[in-house]
């Protein structure tokens, strides 16, 4: 009797859906303005309730497609996104925006948060709470969030968001960099010797101006000398001390005293 009783109910309720009897779930954005939706979405933002702005951006953007709250919104989802740390939709949004409105007057600031967001997920909150150097993860969102940055510069020199581009470009060429020495150095250490120096040069080539290519070129030397190739070693040893005659590498090896900042 029990399970005729549920069978009965759940009839009952579908046939009171079927003709509208039950009350539909109400929203009260109904009859709302575009101004009107955008202020409120702006409200939620302000209050980081980024869930409830993307949502009043989205339906703007549905109900009015046209017009200038309509383009504004598709940023803003983007950067509500990118507050939230979900970097592939914003990096979705902020694609679209630039495919959809490419001479828009704001297209240099989706440019801008593209390049943030993969320079923030290249950081990652683990690697701000932790002691891991940005040299020692995967390179790819750096070299993503490099692209978009030089993309911007290029593109927009006069952008009132070029002097942070470029400076972020700067430090991450400092890690791309790095990250070829920190696998150099991986590869050394496991006496895998011709890896090393592939690695070296790769950092030297294309990143000739970073801090890392210190590192680089000692690891040559040392790769080079273990390999038997005295030539080449000497060559490289040559190159190091006229571009770096004080190297701390050459006094105390790879084991030289970490910077004053490392014990921090």
């Amino acid at each position: 009797m029990r399970s005729v009783a549920v069978i009965f109910a759940l009839l009952l309720a579908t046939l009171l859906t079927g003709c509208g009897l039950l009350p539909a779930e109400i929203d009260e954005t109904a009859g709302w303005t575009a101004e009107k939706l955008y202020t409120e979405a702006k409200d939620a933002m302000k209050d980081g309730a980024f869930d409830k702005a993307i949502k009043l951006y989205e339906k703007l953007e549905s109900r009015y497609p046209y017009g200038r709250y309509a383009q504004q919104a598709q940023l803003e989802i983007a950067y509500a996104n990118f507050r939230q740390l979900e970097s592939a939709a914003a990096i979705a949004a902020c694609d679209r925006f630039i495919r959809l409105h490419p001479n828009h007057p704001n297209v240099d600031y989706a440019y801008y948060l593209k390049g943030l967001v993969n320079f923030n997920e290249d950081l990652g909150l683990l690697g701000n709470i932790s002691n891991q150097d940005l040299s020692e993860r995967d390179p790819k969102a750096a070299k993503d969030s490099f692209d978009t940055f030089k993309e911007l510069v290029t593109k927009f020199p006069e952008s009132r968001y070029a002097a942070d581009a470029t400076a972020r470009m700067k430090y991450l060429v400092n890690a791309l960099a790095s990250h070829e020495v920190h696998v150099a150095r991986y590869y050394y250490n496991r006496r895998a010797y011709i890896a090393p120096v592939n690695r070296a040069q790769d950092a030297i080539k294309n990143y000739p101006e970073a801090p890392a290519g210190e590192e680089a070129l000692y690891l040559m030397i040392k790769s080079y000398d273990a390999l038997g190739l005295n030539d080449l070693r000497d060559d490289s040893e040559r190159v190091m001390r006229l571009n770096f005659p004080d190297s701390t590498y050459l006094k105390y090896g790879l084991d030289r005293p970490a910077p004053w900042w490392k014990f921090w």
